[in-house]
């Protein structure tokens, strides 16, 4: 079986193998040799060849069918090209193509149809023009390959033509003056709003880029047409429409302008262009549109227009400047105005900070909103605001500080802690503004201190929240104090367990409780001493306290400030049992009437022992506030030293628990004369600390310089003639002294 395999095998391989050993393979080689004799044209054969190229040409032109085929009229041109005729041809095509483009021209120098239809007209005959060169270029396209190729000078058939027919259809003055009369009257049309054919202006304003002469025949007087259009209507429309009508239509005239760019004008004209609508329409009335509605569209809240005019105003030269100029002299007049009370209305001194707040509010959407939230525009706002809080010197800073005191103390029940949180962040922007910011800090430090006190302060995170943003603010030493006031009452609260462990083995005087705040006196406010008669189990408990608290701290001394102490009383009437909240002052008061139903003004200044101006307001809250627990005799709102007070046992309530002591926080208009005059004492003894620590830093000092530094270094706003009052003041008290040779250079005295 492997022999027989091995036999078929042997016998494929020499099959194989056997035509390669016997045969020979010859190997042929092919010779290309050169003509004798230049192969030569047949007689007339170049007449006979451009009389067919000149049917084909002239059957083109007047759109009939070409006799001869493609592939032979092709073939002649190259026949003609090979033996040195493409001169010869090139210049009997470029004729034979100019005399019938000046057979043309009569139909357009005669033409007497309307505008349109000449432009139509042509239209037709360019795009005509464009397809015939196109095919007989395809002809000569051997000519144009070689020959035009070979001779830069030479233009190619294509711009051969373009040239004849700008020669000869377009450089006569009267067809291109119609042509661009016809151009320009169709753009008249679209710009009053009429329907024109859009297809038509493209294609013979390509026509005029294709032939180079766009710029030159059309572009220039195009843009001074559109440049006097646009002068007028922006005189004309400016003056007759509001601000906002005006605006629009500004806004459509520069759409409709890119329109035309898009659909047939030439993007070489968009800068231009678009440069003369804004110059006319936006760039020459900038100031009369912003006097003229700039402040009725921030009044009206007309977001929309306003963002349309800073859209616009910042597309020209100056404009968002002025637009920013005008923003921030709007602001300072609104603002001025709501600081401003020249009436002295206490309802608008009142509202103030919510004014401002919401003021505060609209600015900012629009800068965010309508002006993108612009660096310029912020800036301007801020320097705004800066401006007008401080046109009354203190008057802003105490009541932001009065109205943080309404928002943290308690029975504001119209805010949760998120809005809460919110609205003292916004308070804090205008804290930023303020200058006198000692002016707030004593305020919020005497409201705090009443809040603290006499527990009204509505929550705790919300205090150290807002102290926290006070301390970011102005750092640790503007809240030093006030972080003091609220470690002194958790101090307190560890004081009076102790008190209250301490009493549990003794018998308290009059069955009364008492709590004791103690405070130390150089971080709360000052308050007017008063030596009061007190009740006499009311003295036996301060000894009491007094006893217990020097016991674990010797050395210190207690003063006793009965103005915030604040008592609960039970009160029984023929009506009801009462629990009635009144402040220390109160309380004397009511205690006198347990004695006697019938007490004299007389008679309880002298048991009290209350001055004059503090009882009256004490009597005014018993006896003609909403609850009356008090009946004046004879009846009225004011108190004077001759009235008599009954005990009103009459007296009813829909409330077991009564607050009285409402008088405690609120503060008359001395306090806070007595508030602002301590803060002006403290700049005076700030101002002179910070002269001699300049003068005792420099030793010699001009009086430009010292009143700079001073400028830079005191954090509240200050008068150069007050601080050279100052300085007068340290040269007398021998601080420091002029010299000798010039007045205005100061020496320090060691």
């Amino acid at each position: 079986m492997s022999n027989g395999r091995l036999a078929n095998f042997e016998s494929y391989n020499n099959a194989i193998k056997q035509p390669a050993v016997n045969k020979q393979v010859g190997i042929k080689k092919l010779v290309i040799k050169g003509f004798k004799e230049r192969p030569r044209l047949p007689d007339n054969y170049q007449d006979d060849t451009w009389n067919k190229l000149k049917d084909a040409v002239d059957a083109i032109h007047r759109q009939r069918s070409v006799s001869s085929s493609l592939e032979e009229l092709y073939q002649g041109v190259d026949s003609l090209c090979t033996h040195n005729m493409s001169s010869q041809l090139y210049d009997k095509l470029r004729s034979q193509c100019e005399t019938y483009i000046l057979s043309c021209t009569d139909r357009f120098l005669y033409h007497s149809t309307d505008t349109e239809q000449f432009l139509k007209v042509i239209n037709s005959t360019w795009q005509s023009h464009c397809n015939q060169m196109i095919l007989i270029r395809s002809i000569f396209l051997v000519l144009d390959r070689n020959y035009v190729l070979q001779n830069s000078h030479i233009a190619s058939i294509w711009d051969m033509g373009l040239d004849l027919f700008r020669l000869h259809i377009l450089t006569p003055s009267s067809i291109q003056k119609r042509l661009l009369d016809g151009i320009l009257l169709l753009i008249a049309r679209e710009r009053k709003q009429e329907a024109i054919d859009r297809g038509l202006i493209k294609n013979l304003l390509r026509m005029l880029t294709d032939l180079q002469i766009y710029g030159k025949v059309f572009e220039r007087h195009f843009l001074n047409a559109t440049d006097e259009l646009y002068k007028l209507e922006g005189h004309k429309l400016s003056s007759e429409l509001e601000v906002p009508q005006y605006l629009a239509h500004v806004n459509q005239r520069i759409i409709e302008e890119h329109e035309r760019l898009h659909h047939y004008l030439d993007m070489s004209t968009k800068k231009e262009l678009i440069l003369i609508v804004e110059c006319n329409l936006i760039e020459r009335h900038v100031k009369a549109i912003l006097a003229k509605g700039l402040g009725s569209l921030m009044a009206d809240n007309r977001h929309p227009d306003l963002t349309l005019m800073y859209s616009l105003f910042e597309k020209v030269k100056d404009g968002k400047m002025e637009l920013a100029m005008a923003f921030g002299k709007y602001v300072k007049a609104a603002g001025t105005e709501l600081v401003n009370n020249p009436s002295a209305d206490l309802e608008k001194d009142r509202n103030l900070v919510q004014s401002l707040l919401d003021f505060k509010d609209k600015i900012d959407y629009i800068v965010m909103d309508d002006f993108r939230n612009d660096e310029l525009f912020v800036n301007k706002r801020k320097d705004a605001f800066e401006e007008f809080i401080n046109k009354r010197q203190s008057k802003p800073a105490e009541l932001i500080a009065k109205y943080v005191d309404t928002k943290l103390k308690t029975g504001n029940k119209e805010l949760t802690e998120d809005e809460l949180e919110r609205t003292l962040d916004k308070i804090m922007v205008l804290f930023r503004f303020i200058q006198g910011k000692d002016v707030f800090e004593a305020f919020y430090k005497k409201d705090l201190a009443k809040r603290l006190l006499l527990g009204k302060s509505a929550s705790v995170d919300a205090e150290k929240s807002m102290l926290s943003k006070l301390k970011q603010e102005c750092g640790a030493g503007f809240t030093n104090k006030l972080e003091g006031m609220f470690k002194d009452i958790d101090i307190s609260k560890d004081i009076m367990v102790s008190f209250k462990q301490y009493m549990e083995s003794r018998e308290s005087p009059g069955g009364m409780d008492m709590t004791v705040s103690v405070l130390m006196l150089s971080y709360w406010p000052s308050y007017p001493t008063m030596a009061i008669h007190l009740l006499p189990e009311m003295e036996q408990y301060q000894d009491m306290f007094k006893r217990f608290y020097l016991s674990k701290h010797s050395g210190r001394k207690l003063h006793w400030q009965p103005s915030l102490g604040h008592c609960l009383l039970k009160a029984y009437f023929p009506k009801g049992l009462k629990e009635i909240h009144v402040s220390l002052y109160q309380t004397l008061v009511l205690m006198l009437f347990n004695t006697g139903a019938e007490q004299s003004y007389e008679s309880i200044r002298q048991a009290t022992n209350i001055e004059d101006l503090e009882l009256k307001r004490t009597l005014q809250s018993l006896a003609c506030g909403k609850a009356r627990v008090l009946h004046k005799v004879p009846k009225g709102k004011e108190i004077n030293t001759t009235d008599s007070f009954v005990f009103a046992d009459d007296f009813k309530h829909k409330l077991y628990r009564i607050k009285i002591n409402q008088i405690q926080m609120r503060e008359t208009k001395e306090e806070q004369d007595a508030t602002t005059e301590r803060v002006f004492t403290d700049r005076v003894c700030q101002v002179d600390a910070a002269i001699v620590r300049i003068m005792k830093m420099r030793k010699t000092l001009q009086h430009t310089q010292l009143i700079q530094e001073l400028f830079e270094q005191l954090k509240f706003p200050v008068k150069a003639q007050d601080l050279k009052k100052r300085i007068e003041s340290l040269i007398e008290r021998d601080y420091m002294e002029r010299d000798n040779d010039n007045t205005n250079i100061y020496i320090y005295k060691a």
